[in-house]
This record gives C-alpha cells, sequence and structure tokens, in this order.
C-alpha cells in the first residue's frame, strides 16, 4: 500500500522522510511542544531519526500511521499527526498531533484533523472504516482539548493515573468521536 498523501486548504498531509529529521527534531526537542507528551524532550538528532523508522514501520505493519503537517505554500514541516494504533477488530483507532508553537492558535490542527478524520470514516486509509477515534489529553492541556472539540469529540471521562511518563503517573481525560456523530466542516 502505497502512503496516503492529503491536502488541505492550506496544509499538505504527507510522509515523514529521512530528510525531516532536523525538523522532527527542532519540533520534539522544544520543551513547549512536550510539556503534555508522553516521551522526553529530544536531544539529538538521532531520536529524530528513530522516530521516522517507528512511524515508517508502524504504517508497513497497519498498526498506525503518521502524517508530516506541511504549509502547502513552502512544503515547510510544521507538526504531525496521525493514528498511533490502529485497531481493524473494533473499528477504532486513537489519534495524536503536535504543532511547532509559532504556529499554535491557527487552527492548523484542526484543519489536518478534519482531514482525517473523514478519511478514517470513509475508510481506504488501512482494511476498514473506523467507527470510532479517541484522543487522550492531559488534564490542563486546554489547547488540545480546545482542537478535539472543534473537530466535533466529546469529553468520556478521566482515566486516573493511566499514563506513565517523566518518572511520574498521569490522569488522561479520555475523548470519543462516532462515525454517526461526525460532522465535516
Amino acid at each position: 500500500m502505497d502512503f496516503p498523501e492529503f491536502q488541505t486548504q492550506r496544509l499538505t498531509l504527507s510522509q515523514l522522510t529521512e530528510q525531516d529529521a532536523a525538523s522532527i527534531f527542532q519540533l520534539f526537542s522544544n520543551p513547549s511542544v512536550m510539556t503534555y507528551y508522553d516521551m522526553p524532550v529530544f536531544t539529538d538528532v538521532e531520536q529524530a531519526q528513530q522516530f521516522i523508522e517507528r512511524m515508517r514501520a508502524r504504517f508497513e505493519a497497519k498498526a498506525g500511521i503518521r502524517w508530516g503537517i506541511r504549509l502547502q505554500t513552502t512544503g515547510e514541516l510544521i507538526g504531525t499527526c496521525g493514528f498511533n494504533v490502529w485497531n481493524p477488530h473494533t473499528q477504532a483507532a486513537t489519534v495524536g498531533y503536535d504543532l511547532r508553537p509559532d504556529y499554535w492558535g491557527q487552527g492548523m490542527v484542526a484543519e489536518a484533523l478534519h482531514e482525517l478524520v473523514q478519511r478514517a470514516f470513509v475508510g481506504g486509509l488501512f482494511d476498514c472504516a473506523l467507527n470510532r477515534i479517541q484522543a487522550d489529553t492531559v488534564p490542563g492541556n486546554t489547547q488540545s482539548e480546545a482542537v478535539l472539540k472543534k473537530v466535533g469529540f466529546k469529553e468520556e471521562g478521566l482515566r486516573r493515573e493511566c499514563g506513565y511518563w517523566q518518572d511520574q503517573f498521569h490522569d488522561l481525560k479520555c475523548f470519543g468521536l462516532l462515525r454517526r456523530e461526525y460532522q465535516a466542516p
């Protein structure tokens, strides 16, 4: 299966490649981006190369898919988004995203997510259309919660100490979106 690429009004969603390592390092070495992330802040470009390789392997195994978020005008990589977990048996996936701080508050992630959600609910990304998409946020990450709500996700509850990273447990707010509830912009 070829890696699917999409265009939105302002963005191109495309496969991450080795040429993106410096941009991925810039993104994931920024403490502001990593505040709520379940990975440590990157300290070496090799970590970015490993991240890109993991995303490629997940796609080949049909276990997940991650796109680079690029500006249509320049092709510059400004973030990533995708399905961290893809389960054809339950027709469900978990979505995640990140963006450089200089693009926060401009609706870029919501624009990318709308495209991914529509494609996932129709089918064609892997072997099935999804019925449910889930996202988790750490309490206090109000920007991410606002993005999810803008796309149509509903807050479903708090999973206490469900996550563990940076040597501590984290509560996770669960958001869900069902195919029958989704309304395209």
